[in-house]
């Protein structure tokens, strides 16, 4: 069913070039937006220059222009944001919902990631320090379109967690909730790695008043010996003469059934054959390599 007001968003890292996995999340985001006629924004999530690899935006664009995507209105950097982020974050300590902690990661050894409190009502300067955000001992949850009911208790589960680092770069749970009310987004597709920061940037949302975004996690790719694909496991950068084939690939490891002919066919047009036929419910939870080679 066509709908105008949807606005999704593929929001890649510059930390490396564009892999297969990554193909699979920005393909879902842009068929799920252009199937129902709505608008699809590219974001980069540039939030940290220490690993951020030289020429990987202009790369990243690069190799989405070769496989075909077209993205609307200018593309948005985190990095331009910075002032957004401060005012917030100082309004949140103004207010106390925020705090400076000095823990190191030694301190916390032992805390299975999960944060005991240490600073909470330490009154540390927050300069040279992280700013934690107070959570609730709520559990918050959601429905997502694939993976279905995910349930998280914030103070059990995650604790205090950090919104702006020691180094004063700010954290991606922050960024990400306030950029996308910023664009107006209304669906948020990605990978299934990022589903259990989901009901953080709920608690977020929240906070700062806006509206919840419905939410699509696509499988990650699983390789034959269980790692996921990714840019730090044998993940190579994708070819710009293979972009129909590994199009088609990437709309079987999204359950789509391509007919075979478009491994041949222009990268827009396997675009415009996933748009037509574009079916969320075929989605998997899980999906392997082998699967996606079919």
């Amino acid at each position: 069913m066509p709908d105008s007001r949807y606005i999704g968003r593929f929001a890649p890292t510059p930390s490396g070039y564009l892999h297969f996995g990554s193909l699979v999340a920005a393909l879902a985001s842009y068929l799920d937006a252009r199937a129902v006629g709505g608008r699809w924004l590219v974001r980069m999530e540039d939030l940290d220059p220490p690993r951020e690899v030289p020429g990987a935006q202009a790369a990243i664009l690069d190799t989405l222009e070769r496989y075909g995507f077209e993205w609307d209105g200018p593309v948005a950097r985190q990095s331009t944001r910075n002032d957004a982020y401060a005012a917030v974050v100082e309004q949140w300590l103004r207010s106390g919902l925020a705090y400076a902690c000095t823990c190191s990661r030694k301190q916390l050894e032992g805390s299975n990631g999960i944060y005991p409190g240490t600073c909470r009502d330490a009154r540390h300067s927050p300069e040279n320090a992280a700013i934690r955000i107070r959570v609730p001992e709520l559990e918050y949850a959601f429905v997502d379109r694939v993976q279905g009911e995910f349930r998280q208790h914030l103070g059990r589960e995650v604790g205090d967690f950090i919104i702006r680092r020691r180094d004063g770069l700010y954290a991606y749970q922050l960024a990400v909730v306030l950029d996308d009310a910023w664009q107006g987004i209304t669906d948020i597709v990605r990978g299934a790695d990022l589903l259990d920061s989901t009901p953080r940037q709920l608690y977020l949302q929240e906070l700062l008043g806006v509206a919840q975004p419905r939410y699509l996690h696509v499988p990650l790719i699983i390789q034959p010996d269980g790692h996921k694909l990714g840019k730090s496991y044998r993940s190579p950068p994708l070819s710009a003469e293979q972009a129909a084939p590994l199009l088609v690939r990437a709309l079987r490891a999204l359950g789509q059934q391509p007919v075979a002919e478009l491994s041949n066919a222009r990268p827009a047009d396997v675009l415009a054959w996933g748009t037509a036929h574009w079916d969320a419910a075929r989605i998997p939870r899980v999906a392997t390599l082998e699967e996606a080679s079919l």
